[in-house]
């Protein structure tokens, strides 16, 4: 594990107290977290803190807030957190040789500084399927990214990676996930895909109102709601229907 545990750090909890990062549960309860499988997913509903957490332990690690290697510098709107200031990363030995943070709302800006970067200095498309990844459909551009960039002995840190995939390219991205775990790295993943998550050398913290909490897969709401659609869409449907109408 090149990360093996996040913590906030005791000499700034009451520093934190000033900041709207105390209003969210799940970073304001935040205990010691080890990270002992080779992929780690953060899942929650919508404003429990996922992301904020994932680009906290990023930004602490030494990427790029907007997302893109240690290399990345750009900055097109500094909207981030200062939650990377308030935690403890524990690091494992030896160092990742690669990483790479990836954000889907984000992309956009993480294609462009790649664009300028083969302006500067020709070749740099090699890394990323030998095309702008402007060129290329939103899917096909993160698949090429993992495809081609993503080398291995490395330390991956993605938000939401399914905004962008179907779910046959989800299995896809399970698939590549794969090759590169046997290939000695480690993934730290927010997402809210019940494809993801299903990946078995994984553990899945859920992050909700009581804090975060290490949850068998078959136990998390996502896979409950879905398997529960899937297996009677026409019921729950009706049921959602009908509620709408009164």
């Amino acid at each position: 594990m090149y990360i093996r545990q996040v913590a906030l750090r005791e000499d700034k909890r009451k520093d934190m107290k000033q900041s709207y990062l105390s209003s969210i549960p799940a970073i304001r309860k935040l205990k010691p977290l080890s990270l002992s499988k080779p992929v780690t997913f953060f899942v929650g509903e919508n404003g429990s803190g996922k992301s904020t957490l994932l680009e906290g332990i990023a930004v602490a690690s030494g990427f790029n807030a907007e997302g893109g290697s240690k290399n990345f510098t750009f900055s097109s709107r500094d909207t981030h957190s200062k939650l990377h200031e308030y935690l403890r990363i524990a690091r494992g030995i030896p160092f990742a040789k690669d990483g790479f943070f990836l954000r889907a709302e984000s992309f956009y800006n993480v294609a462009s500084n790649v664009d300028e970067m083969e302006e500067e200095d020709e070749g740099i498309y090699d890394s990323y399927g030998g095309a702008s990844l402007h060129a290329q459909s939103h899917g096909e551009s993160f698949i090429a990214l993992v495809q081609n960039r993503f080398w291995g002995n490395g330390l991956y840190i993605l938000d939401e990676p399914e905004a962008a995939l179907s779910p046959a390219r989800q299995l896809a991205l399970l698939s590549l996930i794969h090759g590169l775990v046997r290939r000695n790295s480690q993934f730290i993943i927010a997402t809210h895909s019940p494809i993801l998550m299903a990946y078995p050398q994984a553990d899945i913290f859920v992050l909700d109102e009581t804090g975060i909490v290490k949850t068998p897969y078959e136990q998390t709401e996502h896979y409950f709601i879905t398997k529960r659609f899937l297996d009677q869409p026409q019921r729950m449907l009706k049921e959602l229907l009908e509620d709408e109408k009164q």
